[in-house]
């Protein structure tokens, strides 16, 4: 370089150059063509900054009470230090070695292009360092930092090429910019600087790094044998690291020269000298391979919501770390972030032991995924985000085995996960719009499988009706067996999907969706959340972290707060800043909150679909989820402190059934997320104890429905004006065996008396008189004929009453009860009040 540096201005211009620009005090040299290239220089950008260097972010969790580091991640594995914090051997030996008049000359040393050339003219430049200062070096590194900050891999590469060039022009711009670097900052900062951005090999920036790596200690504590050895790394560091033993020859060489460059700076001693020269570089070498990335935190179960964290698209969205998408990405890039998380790492390492035990990743009959997260009522902040397979950063690994590149939490753009169809964890949001509009749990509705030929959607009557489903659409329970009248309350705890159906088509299902919205609800594809005909029983792909983050708003008295994950942040100049602000709203009535709660509570309690998964006391509500195929099976629950949502599921979209594998316990998957969640909520309880629910204060228990009349005994005519007049509508049930007359009302569904919508159908179920007969005319007749007469009227249930009466008369009926003509039941017992004489007694012979 230096050679051809001297074709383009010869040795003497050269020389006569840096003297006129005030480079060296030496004689004034010059030349017509040393005059020229005064010119050219001073057409250079003069000025180039010692920017921030880009080095480690940390991430931190608590752990026992106390914030500890969990993840290393950067782009360049550096940790910037203080002029304080590098050893004194360090800055002997790049002295030394580098550039021994460094703190003599202004930044750029004729005396060393000189010996550069000399030594270029006799035949290379061999370790001589081609004339370059420390001060140019760090331009060339800055510019090299600089390049690898653009983001468009070609203007990258052109950059990269463009820093490493070496030609006259490149040459004197790096002369210019050093002197420019020596005007701004002190021979400390510079020298600091360049220990801080200097390539050591194996990836690793940075003495500070280099250290570490190379011997597994601060750079403060080298010795100088050791400080020479990575000094000796910097001009050529893919010969010359210390990551192999193949490359020891080479950096013994280089370092015993700065070894003696130290020793004759007076730096060290001849008997420190000798004994660095004599010590074999692999005895001090303590290789430590950076760990770096989400995919390599041993912390149990941390790696996804590491990988949350720091995704790009979470990177962008911090406004602590600038004002804009791309200033985020750039400061994130640079580092030197620790960043305080919500994470508690032993619940998460708890809540991981349990997934792993309950959904193994090892499962090999088809991919099972799992995932168990927590979310904090009240802050929206994430406190376990964990799943079954270990995160691996190979986006073309197969998602079958025990890593996956998926983080099953959280939406596609995130984690690239498509989500999961929520079954009927989804029915909390029908619930609360039923709640809204003014019904109540104590309301019955219809769990009898029927289809449901329309729905309301967006305010229009829409028809069910297809070629699979000619008579509308047909949902079913998922036991068989349940059908008839039951309350909300009571759908609700056993998760009645056609009581759902009954609700939702009195509803509007446009209502059900905005409910859920409110609620941070969305689809994790990140198309918009579907309100079919089906959509109330949880047919959307939905991230577990989405449904966590709702459950925690209607725990919270019905104000949701979005989910955040970082609480604080320590910048790289050490200041704190506040790290992600929280984010809250009313999105549904308290009182409606307060009143969903009650029900869902239910869940947990004898006969719900989550008995049995409780620990202990501490109030809790929420919802199980199955999905038709049974394919995923969710149990979603919160106390007042604390939300947490777990999924098991088939990853593969091929449906295969958690009802007909088990676990290694024996146990059915679908069956064991009662077990899951109680292990998991008996740890997290002991961290964050809830409090009891609001009650409801509102009518919203009983709701603004109408009790069905008695119409029983009536006809047919009476029981449709009487059901009218209350807002209800009749249905003819047809006829059934009865001992009331033909055509009288004997019975309904619901039952008189039960609360039901406005508006309601009530069935109506009229005698067919087959049980019931006219009493003859027996008045006048003697006792036989009148006991036979009833016998064949179908009455067989006779007694008599005798009264006192006129002698001629004995034996005769005066009456009966019920009374000729009257219509009664076979079954009645008929009273015959018989003449027995002037003493009233049995005659003794009446039969």
């Amino acid at each position: 370089m230096v050679g051809a540096l001297f074709g383009f201005v010869g040795f003497s211009a050269l020389a006569g150059l840096l003297v006129t620009i005030g480079v060296t005090p030496a004689l004034a040299v010059s030349s017509v063509t040393a005059s020229s290239s005064i010119g050219i220089f001073e057409g250079l950008p003069e000025f180039i900054s010692i920017g921030q260097l880009q080095q480690r972010n940390t991430l931190y969790g608590k752990s026992n009470g106390h914030q500890v580091p969990f993840a290393t991640v950067y782009s360049q594995n550096r940790v910037n230090l203080t002029w304080d914090q590098v050893s004194i051997n360090l800055k002997h030996a790049v002295v030394a070695g580098e550039d021994r008049r460094f703190y003599q000359h202004g930044g750029v040393d004729l005396t060393s292009i000189v010996r550069a050339g000399v030594g270029s003219v006799a035949g290379g430049l061999g370790d001589s360092g081609g004339g370059s200062t420390l001060t140019m070096q760090l331009v060339r590194n800055i510019r090299l930092a600089e390049a690898q900050d653009i983001k468009d891999p070609k203007k990258q590469a052109a950059a990269i090429k463009d820093a490493k060039e070496v030609t006259v022009s490149r040459k004197l711009q790096e002369m210019k910019f050093a002197i420019g670097l020596e005007k701004k900052y002190t021979k400390d900062q510079i020298l600091l600087a360049y220990l801080n951005i200097a390539y050591f090999g194996d990836a690793t920036y940075g003495v500070q790094a280099a250290a570490q790596h190379y011997y597994d200690k601060s750079a403060k504590d080298l010795s100088p044998t050791e400080a020479a050895s990575l000094i000796a790394i910097v001009q050529y560091p893919e010969s010359r690291d210390l990551s192999t033993p193949k490359n020891y020859k080479n950096n013994v060489a280089r370092r015993n020269v700065i070894l003696k460059a130290m020793n004759a700076q007076g730096y060290i001693s001849d008997a420190v000298l000798k004994a660095g020269l004599a010590k074999k570089v692999g005895t001090s070498v303590h290789l430590t391979p950076a760990v770096q990335g989400c995919a390599a935190v041993t912390a149990g179960g941390a790696q996804q919501f590491c990988d949350y964290v720091t995704s790009p698209d979470m990177i962008k969205s911090y406004a602590f770390l600038g004002s804009t998408a791309d200033k985020r990405e750039a400061a994130w890039k640079t580092g030197g972030y620790k960043v305080f998380t919500t994470i508690n790492l032993d619940l998460t390492a708890n809540a991981k032991g349990k997934i792993d035990q309950y959904a193994p990743a090892t499962e090999t009959r088809f991919p099972l995924g799992g995932v168990v997260d927590s979310v904090e009522p009240g802050t929206g902040r994430v406190i376990v985000m964990t799943q079954n397979k270990n995160l691996t950063t190979d986006n073309k690994a197969s998602t079958t085995g025990p890593t996956t590149y998926l983080n099953y939490s959280v939406d596609d753009k995130y984690g690239a996960s498509k989500g999961f169809q929520v079954g009927s964890t989804y029915k909390p949001f029908t619930l609360i719009d039923w709640l809204d509009k003014g019904h109540g749990l104590n309301e019955l509705v219809n769990a009898t499988p029927r289809p449901f030929p329309t729905m309301t959607i967006d305010g229009a009557q829409q028809s069910t009706v297809t070629g699979d489903s000619p008579a509308g659409y047909t949902p079913k329970n998922d036991e068989g067996y349940i059908s008839g009248y039951m309350t909300v309350a009571r759908a609700t705890a056993a998760s009645v999907n056609v009581a759902y159906a009954d609700m939702a088509q009195q509803l509007d299902l446009a209502d059900i969706k905005n409910v859920a919205q409110s609620l941070g609800v969305h689809r994790a594809d990140g198309t918009p959340l579907q309100d079919n005909f089906s959509s109330f029983l949880g047919t959307n792909e939905i991230a577990p972290l989405t449904m966590a983050t709702a459950y925690a708003g209607i725990a919270n008295k019905g104000v949701f707060c979005e989910s955040i994950v970082v609480d604080k942040v320590r910048a790289p100049n050490g200041k704190t800043i506040a790290g992600q602000p929280k984010s809250c709203k009313q999105a549904i009535d308290p009182d409606v909150a307060a009143t969903a709660i009650q029900a869902l509570q239910g869940v947990f309690q004898a006969g719900g679909t989550a008995s049995g998964a409780l620990p202990d006391s501490q109030p809790t509500f929420g919802k199980t989820g199955t999905t038709n195929d049974a394919d995923q099976i969710w149990l979603n629950g919160s106390t007042t402190a604390l939300t947490t949502v777990t999924w098991m599921g088939d990853t593969s979209g091929n449906h295969n059934s958690l009802r007909q594998y088990a676990g290694p316990s024996g146990q059915l998957y679908s069956l064991s997320r009662t077990n899951l969640f109680r292990e998991i909520e008996a740890v997290n309880n002991t961290v964050y104890s809830g409090t009891a629910f609001p009650t409801p204060t509102g009518n919203l228990v009983q709701g603004t429905g109408v009790n069905v009349p008695t119409v029983t005994g009536s006809d047919v005519d009476s029981a449709k004006n009487l059901l009218s007049g209350v807002g209800l509508t009749y249905v003819d049930g047809g006829s059934q065996e009865s001992d009331l007359p033909a055509g009288q009302v004997t019975a309904t569904n619901p039952t008189a008396g039960s609360l039901v919508p406005d508006g309601s159908s009530v069935t109506v179920y009229t005698s067919d008189g087959s049980k019931s007969a006219e009493v003859p005319s027996v008045s006048g007749k003697s006792y036989g004929d009148a006991a036979n007469d009833l016998k064949d009227a179908g009455f067989t249930n006779v007694s008599v009453k005798y009264t006192q009466g006129d002698d001629d008369q004995k034996c005769d009926v005066i009456s009966s009860d019920p009374g000729d003509g009257t219509s009664a039941s076979k079954d009645t017992t008929i009273t015959l009040t018989v003449n027995g004489g002037k003493d009233g007694r049995d005659p003794g012979n009446c039969s």
